[in-house]
């Protein structure tokens, strides 16, 4: 007894200390618009000519750099760097740009720390899941290097207030993971004459190009039109490999470090593509900044920020879609399903996600397994309709996929090959998330 006393008040003392730790980040203070106007005010009127006997030391590696050398030390510590999205890539770019000793680190994310974002987003650690990821990245950033001010923005940067936070900083770092936010800063970054650091991982790979550096091109100069928003993959849906964003925000740092320097930077006008697989680096050559251009051009149509998830048809984030294909007729429940299992009712499960998914986990009841890729193809349908003639009654058809999302893709596509015959089909509302979440909580979730 006296021993689970003691194992008791030992649990206790370590939520206490982690309460408190807890505590110490929730309190970085996020400035108001105001407050982050006189920060940078008074950062930028503090003219500085010679470094301390600590920056010294602390930045002698690079000090001794022929291409940084004082001069460069001192316009790094005197720069400001705005790093949006404190995730895969702007973890490695933010604690690099602090090693270095830039002199102001912005650091905006709206998101919170996941147990899923710790494989690549490094800054965060298991005790900081729940944390806000701009306090977490910040906190990380200042533990490493005290001079250097981080100044943490929990929220989502959109059409009214982009514009402003970007004019407090010398250079933009876009790490975020959709198409709305990169057209939202490449147009901010235009309209406050900053220079752009792109970055992009997924899978394997990674891109990265400066945008409106030295008279270089915009984004939109060479995307005019946002991609078809069902073309367009996020690490959540496509998966990416932790080391390859950590490669490419890496390398932003460096691109950051280097204007900031005045060196100069080696990707403006040209995109640099990397492939994990292959290990290859390449350079391709982009057009330059375009004439036609409607935001950059010599008769400019844009002068103002407008309404970026209208005009790229998609979420100005990388959570999670939740497509609405179907109506709810079409629909069951993970509850209504799980009562299917209970009640051994007659039915064919299918699921359409892929093979090394199918390896993660799996419902209950045996599914056939045919990946959204192949929905409608001749042999799928083949598949499906030999499991319907097996069965002396006409069992319905289930479909389920990680989110809810495919399956319901799959379902329309189905209908439309069914239309003669009288199957019911149907997809699982949330999908294995749902199931995960209401049905049972010791499933895998991805």
């Amino acid at each position: 007894m006296e021993s689970e006393v003691s194992d008791l008040r030992k649990q206790l003392q370590e939520k206490d200390k982690e309460i408190e730790r807890l505590k110490k980040l929730l309190t970085i203070k996020t400035p108001t618009a105001v407050e982050e106007k006189d920060i940078c005010v008074q950062h930028q009127s503090e003219a500085r000519d010679k470094l301390s006997n600590a920056e010294i030391s602390r930045y002698s590696r690079q000090l001794i750099l022929p291409e940084i050398g004082v001069k460069g030390q001192l316009s790094i510590s005197s720069a400001s760097v705005l790093v949006v999205g404190a995730g895969g890539l702007g973890c490695p770019s933010s604690i690099y740009l602090a090693a270095a000793g830039i002199g102001r680190i912005g650091l905006v994310d709206y998101d919170e720390v996941e147990l899923t974002n710790l494989h690549r987003q490094i800054l965060h650690t298991e005790t900081k899941v729940g944390v806000t990821k701009s306090a977490s990245a910040a906190h990380a950033c200042k533990s490493l290097n005290t001079h250097v001010e981080c100044i943490p923005y929990h929220l989502q940067l959109n059409s009214s207030n982009a514009l402003q936070l970007i004019q407090q900083y010398d250079i933009v770092l876009d790490a975020t993971d959709n198409v709305a936010t990169r057209y939202l800063l490449n147009d901010a970054c235009i309209l406050a004459n900053k220079p752009l650091v792109s970055g992009s991982a997924l899978r394997f790979e990674g891109q990265l190009t400066v945008y409106n550096y030295n008279g270089g091109p915009c984004y939109r100069c060479l995307y005019p039109k946002p991609p078809p928003p069902e073309t367009v993959t996020n690490c959540s849906d496509g998966g990416v490999l932790g080391v390859v964003p950590g490669i490419i925000g890496c390398l932003q740092a460096l691109e950051a470090l280097k204007i900031a320097a005045g060196v100069g930077s080696s990707f403006s006008q040209v995109m640099l593509m990397f492939d994990g697989l292959d290990g290859t680096f390449r350079r391709i050559k982009l057009r330059g900044r375009q004439p036609s251009c409607p935001l950059c051009g010599t008769e400019p149509s844009i002068t103002q920020l407008i309404d970026y998830e209208q005009f790229c048809g998609a979420r100005a984030n990388d959570k999670d879609k939740c497509l609405k294909v179907l109506d709810s007729k079409q629909r069951i429940t993970v509850h209504e399903y799980n009562k299917m299992l209970e009640t051994k009712s007659n039915h064919i499960l299918v699921d359409v996600r892929t093979e090394v998914e199918m390896d993660i986990c799996q419902l209950p009841h045996q599914p056939i397994n045919i990946p959204i890729s192949r929905i409608g193809h001749d042999e799928s349908i083949a598949l499906l309709q030999k499991q319907l003639k097996t069965s002396d009654e006409k069992p319905a058809v289930i479909v389920v996929c990680r989110r809810g999302n495919d399956s319901q893709i799959a379902v329309k596509t189905l209908l439309k090959c069914f239309k003669d015959s009288e199957v019911d089909i149907k997809d699982i509302r949330g999908g294995l998330y749902a199931w995960a979440k209401h049905i049972d909580t010791n499933f895998p979730v991805y």
